[in-house]
Order: structure tokens, then sequence, then C-alpha cells
């Protein structure tokens, strides 16, 4: 028994409510439950509540014993002084406001099989409680239900821009800039990638514009991968390039040490991404104020459709020979970066700027990407339940780290429907 569990019964109006005598003698009529409060304070505001015929207004505490209520610290908390009706599952004590109002208690009487479900799901061993039940799920449901969490999930990734944002003065394209070099980095290197980009500011980078080179000799020499001596022309460059450039911007190169290459596929090492990332501030000044002028997801495309200088042709690394072939950024990694950095930018710029075509673009981008592939999309296949498109992937995403491993069944739609089920779920 859980309080979460006490809340989804009276939330849903899941009890018994003709008759109702409160345990300390009043008679009651539920009109309304009232607001669920996820924050602090009595757990449903503004519920109307008929207590021996004259009707109230205000708030209801649920607890599972009722000497919770003391135990909770509520006696003389102002902040409960106007609760009308305590809701509990085993009343063993009166209760009071002030130490001397008796508030109405109730105990919440429901079906037992609603208990042994939600017990069900959550003591379920697998990573998906409900894998055994979702075939019994409506598919209009899902259809339904899954835009829902893609915007849920958006609007997760929205709050962390918005902490950039402050960060960098509410400056878009800077914050921007972060972000698309932290996606750069993928997985394994993101971290080290983020610090690249806030180690040199987009302005200086800016200066540069027009010459790849010199591009590429700051954020290789501030990157610390570079060589400090080398026989070929193009590395020596680099060397040359940065040395007068980093005394130019007073910049401080970072320890070569933080690059991560264990179990990073040689067309994903730092070098050849760094490399991508610089002929991206090459090929696009003021890279956002570009992208929210893109009406179509193939000309978005295009401008992550980069190719590496031709020294990357022929190396993994600085000095580390590959076959001869462009590193150009793959299909699917463009579809990373766009899911991951573009969109929520797109998406929170519209919310901001008042611009909500802006907004449903960004979703409409979504809904024509393809679906991921990772781990937790192939769960949820695995159940029948496939991902038609980006929109649906970053759902099924959502719904797996936010519900299905904290064991959030009472607040995921789903849950809550399988739960509600008449049957005893097996």
């Amino acid at each position: 028994m859980t309080e979460d569990f006490l809340h989804f019964v009276w939330q849903f109006g899941l009890f018994e409510r003709t008759n109702l005598k409160a345990l300390t003698g009043e008679d009651i009529d539920i009109i309304s439950t009232g607001q669920h409060n996820t924050d602090s304070g009595p757990d449903f505001f503004n519920a109307r509540i008929k207590i021996n015929r004259i009707e109230w207004a205000g708030n209801v505490e649920i607890h599972i014993k009722s000497s919770d209520w003391k135990k909770h610290g509520h006696t003389n908390d102002k902040a409960y002084n106007n609760v009308i009706l305590h809701v509990v599952s085993d009343y063993d004590a009166d209760v009071f406001i002030n130490e001397n109002q008796r508030i109405p208690t109730i105990k919440l009487n429901y079906n037992k099989i609603l208990l042994e479900n939600y017990k069900s799901l959550y003591g379920s061993v697998g990573k998906i409680p409900c894998s055994r039940h979702l075939n019994k799920i409506n598919t209009d449901f899902l259809k339904f239900y899954l835009p829902s969490l893609a915007i849920e999930r958006l609007e997760q990734k929205t709050q962390t821009i918005k902490k950039s944002l402050i960060n960098n003065k509410f400056n878009w394209e800077e914050t921007f800039y972060i972000a698309i070099a932290r996606n750069f980095g993928f997985r394994i290197n993101s971290q080290p990638f983020t610090m690249l980009a806030e180690s040199i500011p987009l302005k200086v980078l800016a200066k540069q514009k027009n010459n790849l080179l010199q591009i590429e000799a700051i954020l290789f020499g501030q990157s610390g991968l570079v060589p400090k001596t080398s026989e070929h022309t193009y590395v020596k460059s680099l060397i040359g390039e940065y040395v007068f450039l980093k005394s130019k911007f007073s910049l401080t190169p970072l320890e070569l040490s933080i690059w991560k290459y264990l179990r990073v596929r040689p067309l994903s090492f730092p070098s050849i991404r760094i490399a991508q990332f610089a002929v991206l501030i090459h090929q696009s000044s003021a890279l956002l104020s570009k992208i929210i002028e893109q009406n179509e997801l193939e000309s978005l495309i295009k401008l992550f459709s980069l190719k590496a200088s031709s020294y990357w042709d022929e190396h993994y690394d600085f000095d580390k020979p590959s076959p001869n072939e462009p590193k150009t950024l793959g299909n699917d990694s463009i579809n990373t970066i766009i899911i991951n950095t573009v969109i929520p930018f797109l998406f929170l710029y519209g919310r901001e700027k008042g611009k909500d075509e802006i907004s449903e673009r960004a979703l409409k981008f979504l809904e024509l990407l393809p679906a991921e592939k990772n781990t937790i999309i192939k769960q949820f296949a695995d159940y029948n339940i496939k991902a038609k498109n980006a929109l649906e992937s970053q759902s099924l995403i959502q719904l797996y780290n936010n519900y299905c491993i904290p064991r959030n069944c009472l607040k995921c739609q789903i849950g809550c429907k399988i739960i509600q089920a008449t049957n005893k779920l097996i």
C-alpha cells in the first residue's frame, strides 16, 4: 500500500461513494474530488464536498493511517487549515486542526482487484512492468497517448535549454552552438565537446568563418588533439595557425585526456567529429537563424550533410591512416542531431517568441523523421508496439525512462488502464 495508490483511487473516483458516512459520524457526499497537487501542501485542492448536506469547498488530505496526519506535522501547519476532508486506508486516530477542530475522516473503500493489479505491475521483474498486458491496449488509444509523451519529452529538453540560455545571457545563437557541439560528441564524448565549445566563444569562430583552416586550427588546438609536431603540410598549418590564434584570443586549450576512444568506432573518433563540426561552422553563419528559416525537412538535413576536409579522407586521427574514403556525417547521425538538438530548440523558440508555426514545424519534422533504433525501441517492438517515426520513438523513450523504469504506473495512462481492468492480473 502506498499513498500514491490512494491518490490514484481518489483522483479517478474508483471508490464506493454512495451513502458515504465519515468514521467521525458525518454524512458525506463527494461532488468533486478536486485537483491533484504534486507539490507541497494538501494532496488535492478545490474539492467540493457536502458534509451533513452543507456544501464545502476546500482541500483533501490523504494518508495510509489517520495518525500520519500528526506524524507528518500537519496539526499546526497553516497550509492545512483549509482541509475539509481526511481520506485514509486505516483509521487509528482522530485528526485535528490547531489541536481542537476535528476533521471529518472517511475510509477509502475500493475494489481490491485495483490493489492487486497495482501490486502486479509494481512488483514486476521486467523492465516494462506491463509487458504481458500490452496486447490488451487499444491501438487507437496508443495513437492518442504517444504524441502527448513526445511533447512531454520536448518540454523536459527545453527546460535544460532554458537553463543554458540564462547562463549565456539569453544569447540564442551561443546557446545553440554549445548544444549542437554537445550533440556532435554524441553519447560518449558529449561532455568533452561541450567543454570545447565553452572554451571558444562563438564570436571568435565567427571572425574566422571564411577560413576553414583557421576554424579547424582553433577547434583542434583547443581540443588538445593536434600534435606538437608533424611532417604533414596540413597538420603543420594547423599548428602554426593555432599558435597565432591562441595568442590573439587568449585561449587556453583543454587536456587531451578528456577525450574517449574506448568502444568508439573510428568513423566517430573525436578528431573526425571535430573536423565535421568545423565544416558546419564554416558553412553556416548564424546557424540557428538559418535553421529557423528551413520549412522543409530535406533542406534542414542538407545543412548537416557535412564532409570533413580532404586530410581526413585518409586519416581517422592525426597521423593515423585510414582507407581512402570521405568522412561524411551519416544519415543516422544527422537524424540524431536533428531529433535531440534542433527540434527541441525550434519547439522552444516558437513557444518563447509566440510563433506557434515554428513549434508545430518541429513536431512535423519529428513525424517525418524515421524512428530511432536502440534497445528501448526494440523492447517495445518485441511486444508488438512498433514506432513508425521519430515522434513515436521519442514517445516510447519517454515512456520507458519516466514511467517504466521508476515504476510510475499510476501516472502512466497505459498503467492506469491496466490497473483499472475488472479482472485480476495474472
